[in-house]
């Protein structure tokens, strides 16, 4: 594994020059959480065979899960198992309109090098981000290391999938909590790229939207940073449900928070879908009250967690956290899962520097759509994770 991958550095000269690229032209408004830095000073070099065993992988787990996902739609009385609130679940009969065709359907395997290969930790099935991290940065990060290309640029990708769905000038509502400025930065990247390409971009907040009949008035295409069942949350005259009905092209669709539990692996066997990359890839998923507390070989994540948060591995949670975690894992043991721990491989740097990967893998329409990255000097990738760019050998 390691002759494929490794850690390059941009010249300490040019680092300065590189951070304010980033922050000016890659939409990293947030390079700093506390006290970390979070524009890497490397950068993650990958050979031409890992990326295609990689790409490989996650185009047959994408369509694996958009078997699982099918499944899920044609018994939805399984869905009660996944940990979603009764809110949401009361919603999908809503479903039952969803055209797949017209939608575009986003996915992102979350990778990491482990000391037995490579493992699979989840997919981010239903708002997936970094666009500008997997698009952008790249080519910034390109100049100083020769040898390596950027790569599939995701947003070009997702553009490209909106085209077949879409006319020139239509308006694409960018969905996401206006609040927070890591979640606009994502949604500005995106909605830039659109409005380059002749699309009108409407930011707005999930609340923002009005509907008729159903469909959302004044928008022709959703494209969603805000997590579906995040709208539960949000006061019945919104309107929420309406996301559910599918009435325009979206990315992702209402059925995408099908797959986005961590306890789907709990219904493979009843679905009776052939997984065999997910269970080659994924460490073993099991419901939390079937693991001994005493073994410390298993973590905790919630079921509908998001960017690494409450999940309880030994080294990188504290022991008030991991007891907090357990606590409500014992009492709602059904909001979350139980998974083998695997042992992350970290990257060392030519300073000497450890660091542990993610490498996400995009994929759109099932097919592989390039890299994000995300490293830490713990094996535990949450949102103080910083950001790298990910390159591929050239020719």
């Amino acid at each position: 594994m390691k002759t494929d991958i490794k850690l390059g550095s941009i010249p300490g000269d040019k680092y300065e020059e590189y951070k304010y690229d980033v922050i000016f032209n890659a939409y990293k408004w947030d390079p700093q959480v506390g006290e970390i830095n979070t524009v890497a000073q490397h950068a993650v070099l990958i050979s031409k065979n890992l990326a295609s065993q990689l790409e490989f992988w996650a185009q047959k787990l994408a369509e694996e899960t958009i078997l699982l996902e099918k499944a899920l739609m044609n018994r939805l009385q399984l869905v009660k198992k996944l940990g979603i609130s009764k809110k949401i679940i009361n919603k999908l009969h809503l479903l039952a309109k969803c055209d797949l065709d017209k939608h575009v359907r986003l996915m992102r395997f979350d990778f990491h090098p482990t000391s037995n290969g490579w493992s699979v930790s989840e997919v981010n099935s239903d708002v997936p981000a970094g666009f500008a991290e997997g698009s952008i940065l790249p080519k910034i990060a390109v100049k100083y290391f020769e040898g390596y290309t950027p790569g599939i640029s995701i947003s070009d990708i997702i553009l490209e999938a909106f085209k077949e769905k879409l006319n020139i000038g239509s308006q694409v509502a960018f969905i996401h909590a206006t609040s927070y400025s890591e979640d606009r930065q994502v949604m500005q990247s995106l909605g830039d790229l659109f409005e380059n390409s002749g699309y009108r971009a409407l930011y707005a907040a999930p609340d923002n939207i009005i509907w008729n009949d159903g469909k959302p008035k004044g928008v022709d295409a959703i494209i969603r940073a805000f997590p579906l069942e995040w709208l539960a949350y949000l006061p019945k005259s919104t309107g929420w449900h309406n996301y559910f009905g599918c009435s325009v092209p979206s990315c992702n669709p209402p059925t995408a928070l099908l797959t986005q539990s961590k306890r789907l692996p709990l219904l493979w066997d009843e679905l009776e879908i052939d997984t065999p990359i997910w269970r080659s890839l994924l460490p073993p998923t099991v419901d939390p009250k079937l693991i001994n507390k005493n073994d410390n070989g298993w973590i905790l994540k919630p079921a509908m967690g998001r960017v690494g948060e409450g999940i309880s591995i030994k080294g990188a949670a504290s022991e008030k956290e991991k007891t907090q975690i357990e606590k409500a894992a014992k009492k709602r043991h059904k909001e979350w899962a139980a998974q083998k721990q695997f042992l992350s491989e970290p990257l060392i740097t030519d300073e000497g520097k450890a660091y542990h990967l993610c490498l996400g893998v995009f994929t759109v329409q099932g097919r592989a759509a390039g890299f994000y990255g995300r490293v830490s000097l713990y094996p535990h990738i949450d949102n103080s994770a910083i950001d790298i760019p990910v390159l591929v050998e050239g020719e």
